[in-house]
């Protein structure tokens, strides 16, 4: 089970699931793009349509790694694992912290205007960027409105799930990106120093690790899933 970054779509796991092949089941939960709702909002819908009798993995990107916390500490049956990539457990940028109010609102509607597509593929792929890559993310960033951005952000800001992280009980593995210019490499050890046995794998690449260094990432979470065993019967 995918829950996406920041845009909600999830459309930009589509070269994940490419890399992962015709053979893996993935289901990407998708978030609305015009009803603006924060984590708590989020994560009963999430529940809702997580399996029900089959064992899972739940992977959370960057903005969905909170409720992926959230729904790992208080398990529903089926749950085998969890995988973190390029997220957080509590806000990660104290300089998040400067937008605020009119001015998060004003930054969240500016996405859209093609002035912001060079920032915006710089600060989440840098040099990893391509062409594809670039015309994916704006076309994902087009569906949501600078309103659902704004609620989304806040909520980033002002996180903090690190103490549900003691009540994680399944294996857990982050993706580490190394040139992550959003989410900080303090970010990862907040979360290991939190959750006893967290397995952290470090590539090279960028804040959308997922989409720049897909077949790496793959081959990460497909030797995670394969390390948990044989699941044993799930009873809901």
């Amino acid at each position: 089970m995918l829950l996406p970054g920041m845009d909600g779509t999830g459309d930009l796991f589509a070269p994940l699931t490419a890399a992962l092949g015709p053979g893996a089941a993935v289901d990407v939960v998708r978030y609305s793009g015009t009803q603006p709702q924060g984590y708590a909002e989020l994560e009963p819908l999430v529940r809702a349509q997580l399996p029900r009798g089959e064992p899972f993995v739940l992977l959370g990107e960057s903005f969905s790694g909170p409720l992926a916390i959230s729904i790992a500490a208080a398990p529903p049956p089926g749950l085998r694992g969890l995988i973190l990539c390029c997220s957080f457990a509590r806000s990660p940028s104290p300089g998040l912290a400067l937008l605020r109010g009119g001015l998060l609102e004003l930054t969240m509607k500016l996405l859209h205007l093609d002035a912001m597509r060079p920032p915006m593929r710089h600060m989440l792929l840098g040099r990893f960027a391509t062409p594809q890559l670039a015309g994916m993310l704006q076309g994902s960033l087009r569906q949501v409105s600078g309103a659902v951005m704004a609620r989304r952000m806040h909520e980033v800001q002002r996180v903090n799930v690190v103490d549900k992280l003691a009540q994680v009980r399944v294996p857990s593995m982050y993706l580490q990106a190394l040139q992550d210019r959003i989410v900080p490499a303090q970010a990862a050890r907040v979360i290991q120093r939190a959750l006893a046995g967290l397995q952290v794998v470090r590539f090279e690449g960028p804040h959308g690790l997922l989409q720049a260094a897909p077949a790496a990432t793959a081959q990460a979470i497909d030797h995670f899933c394969r390390t948990l065993g044989e699941p044993a019967p799930v009873h809901p």
